[in-house]
């Protein structure tokens, strides 16, 4: 009862100076509402990623040229390309492989008619639609005929066909032009989104064969054709360490290394999955920081008004002495009236920065957008935070307001 009476007594404190109560709630609802937001933010951005990369599949492998060694810097014997076709074939063989798909990576001009762009070109055997699961809108995909025959045709991405043709639609059997060169559109990719590296409707796939003669060029090692990278698709996502231990042992007696000394790097999708995480946690943390460097600010504003506030009630200080109050009841009167304060800021700031969290989820970059994830343990971290903020800025005022004498208090002019 007496808690409820000095909250009663807290609003008729700060309802006698509006404006000036308002501007300080304000410092806390910009510092919660940035909390919030940022972490919204940032948990999006990581949820749009890992659910991108897990779209291609949670049970792929990639085999790299180059080692890389400590602290992530690849070896220089990997920009010479040190994977070859033959090393593809001989990966197939591992038990509990389900696909392979070796590839070869460059950029090319496609135009048609008067549209032309820049696309990221793709080498690629039968094995990439197995591999990466891909589903095609029109059309087929590259086939074994393709690739022995060195054939002109192409897949286009969704994407790329939009920005050509302005339509994934009727787009199969046309003729595009290649690095000046006339190749037939087969197929057209089924939309699956994304962005950067990981947005597979700005690909175009044309065979590998025909990519390495006659488009991106082709070199050679230990007698080989060199690959840029290889794919590989465990059967089953629980096989992966156990295919990832294999294909590193066959790569290494073909390559004739030892650990190392290897001339390439083998990785899983659980890998770049944990690299996600790792980085956007770290991105998280950083605007949760920046953010919470706001809702410091509003405390400091809530200690300044709470002093502004002490020395303008001195005399009421020394009166409630002089009545028979304790020093404990002053500084709880003054505690509370600082943490009314905060949580106000706190529950509006909650309401904006979900709110700022939902505009943001609107607003297009790039082709892609961001859904903010927003947490009850970030509603619940913003809230104790705000809470301690008033409490914490608060003691000391309160602490002043306190140690009045009720004589020097009732003298104070």
């Amino acid at each position: 009862m007496k808690l409820y009476r000095n909250i009663l007594e807290a609003f008729e404190s700060l309802s006698a100076n509006k404006l000036r109560s308002m501007l300080t709630v304000l410092g806390i609802v910009i510092g919660v509402a940035a909390v919030i937001a940022m972490l919204s933010i940032g948990r999006g951005a990581r949820a749009s990623i890992t659910s991108q990369i897990e779209s291609i599949g949670t049970n792929l492998i990639y085999v790299y040229p180059g080692a890389i060694r400590q602290g992530g810097v690849a070896s220089a014997s990997g920009a010479a390309g040190t994977l070859t076709l033959d090393d593809a074939e001989a990966l197939l063989r591992i038990p509990g492989v389900e696909g392979v798909a070796p590839q070869t990576d460059g950029r090319a001009q496609i135009a048609y008619l008067g549209q032309n762009i820049n696309a990221r070109l793709v080498g690629v055997t039968p094995g990439y639609e197995i591999v990466y699961n891909l589903t095609l809108a029109d059309g087929v995909f590259i086939t074994e005929a393709n690739q022995v025959a060195r054939s002109s045709v192409i897949v286009l991405g969704s994407a790329v066909a939009e920005s050509l043709f302005g339509s994934t639609a009727g787009v199969v059997g046309q003729s595009v032009r290649v690095n000046g060169m006339p190749f037939r559109v087969i197929g057209v990719l089924a939309s699956r989104g994304g962005s950067g590296f990981f947005n597979q409707d700005e690909l175009v796939l044309t065979p590998l064969s025909t990519a390495q003669t006659r488009l991106v060029g082709q070199t050679r090692f230990r007698g080989a054709s060199v690959i840029s990278q290889i794919s590989i698709k465990a059967s089953s996502p629980k096989l992966v360490t156990e295919v990832v231990a294999q294909v590193t042992e066959v790569m290494r007696s073909r390559h004739n290394t030892v650990q190392g000394t290897d001339d390439f790097t083998v990785s899983s999708q659980q890998d770049a999955l944990n690299t996600v995480t790792q980085v956007t946690d770290t991105l998280t943390l950083f605007l949760g920081g920046i953010a919470g460097i706001s809702l410091m600010v509003g405390g400091i504003g809530i200690m300044n008004i709470m002093l502004t506030t002490v020395t303008e009630r001195t005399r009421e200080i020394g009166l409630r002495k002089a009545v028979g109050a304790r020093r404990q009841d002053i500084l709880i009167q003054f505690l509370v009236e600082s943490t009314v304060l905060s949580i106000m800021g706190g529950v509006i700031g909650i309401a904006v920065g979900w709110l700022i969290s939902r505009l943001i989820g609107n607003v297009q970059l790039g082709g892609s957008s961001i859904t903010p994830v927003v947490g009850m343990d970030s509603v619940l971290l913003a809230t104790l935070f705000s809470l301690a903020v008033g409490i914490f800025f608060g003691i000391y005022p309160a602490s002043r307001a306190a140690r009045l004498q009720p004589v020097d208090a009732l003298r104070y002019e």
